[in-house]
């Protein structure tokens, strides 16, 4: 028998390649890409058509809503919920710090409509409207109702002499039928936008003040909350037309719609946060109701009067800042009144 070759002696042997080893027992489907690569693929091409189908739908939907309520529904949400956040922040945290959201507010609601009116061929004189605005803010915020009224009175005064001072160094031969029309627009549009801001500041500096403008502002956005889905649901095509000729595309089915939000919100707010009777929040809700509807056929008809369908385009999905105000703020007067004839009803 031959020898047996010693230990030492033998030739070593290659490990086994187990990358190899493995490719070998995988099953391919060509070039090198495994079946179950190949699957993956499938899968995620699969879920990508899905994905893209949907959001084609979403946009479809989305812009069928836009050629009937003639905004972005998605961006306006977006924004709303954004301000929102932040006024229930500042009023239930910071009571003073809606001093100064309001104020943002009144800066850029004067400002818009001062741009609006000017570009209709009338003079506004933007700084003593600011001036004045905020002088107005902050005496109904620190100095109570009395004083305020002398404030209302002194910024009326101040912005007319001061448009007809800057009438008289413009010495440009502007008709006295234009000179006017100038200084009626200056207070006007000192009353509208500083001074209802302004009795939303009152409100607030009152025992539980916030609260009751939180409410207010509530009832507000659930009454145009509720018109807007009722007139969509029920109102389509302006089937019963509220004021044709300033607001076409508001119908008796949304103010329907708003009479039942604003009274429905108006009981449990009356209930759960302003602490009076049930049916008191009735009559708060209706008030602040008719306000708005006044408030927002009244912006409506400025606007057509200005040949503008939008204050400005600062908020997406809204318009400007007072196309969202033009129903707060004569309710901002509505609402001080029904704290001094309801707050006084309240259970302890």
């Amino acid at each position: 028998m031959p020898d047996a070759p010693e230990i030492g002696d033998a030739e070593p042997v290659d490990p086994p390649d187990l990358g190899r080893v493995d490719s070998a027992r995988r099953p391919t489907t060509g070039e090198g890409v495994t079946a179950i690569e190949s699957q993956l693929r499938a899968m995620r091409s699969d879920a990508e058509q899905h994905i893209a189908h949907a959001r084609a739908e979403f946009d479809q939907a989305n812009e069928r809503l836009k050629q009937r309520t003639g905004r972005d529904l998605i961006v306006a949400t977006l924004i709303g919920v954004a301000i929102g956040a932040i006024v229930i922040a500042s009023l239930i945290f910071v009571k003073w710090a809606f001093v100064l959201f309001a104020a943002a507010a009144m800066v850029l609601g004067v400002v818009e409509f001062s741009r609006a009116l000017q570009v209709a061929g009338r003079r506004v004189d933007v700084v003593p409207q600011l001036v004045m605005g905020f002088v107005l803010l902050l005496s109904g915020f620190f100095l109570g109702a009395w004083v305020h009224w002398i404030a209302v009175l002194a910024a009326v005064v101040v912005v007319v002499v001061w448009r007809l001072v800057a009438q008289l160094f413009a010495g440009d031969g502007r008709t006295r039928i234009d000179v006017i029309g100038d200084v009626l627009v200056a207070g006007f549009v000192q009353l509208y936008v500083p001074f209802l801001t302004s009795v939303a500041m009152i409100l607030l500096a009152q025992p539980r003040g916030e609260w009751w403008v939180l409410a207010f502002l509530i009832l507000a956005v659930a009454a145009d909350t509720g018109a807007y889905i009722s007139g969509l649901t029920f109102g389509r095509g302006g089937r019963h037309p509220m004021a044709p000729r300033i607001s076409p595309k508001k119908t008796w089915e949304g103010f329907a719609g708003a009479c039942v939000a604003a009274l429905v919100a108006g009981a449990l707010l009356a209930v759960f946060m302003l602490q009076v009777p049930w049916w008191a929040g009735l009559i708060f809700g209706a008030v602040v109701l008719a306000t708005a509807t006044v408030g927002d056929l009244g912006e409506s008809m400025v606007k057509r009067d200005l040949g503008i369908k939008d204050m400005s385009s600062w908020l997406p999905g809204h318009g400007g800042v007072l196309d969202r105000l033009d129903s707060i703020l004569p309710s901002a007067t509505a609402a001080l009144v029904m704290f001094y004839l309801l707050a006084p009803l309240g259970v302890s």
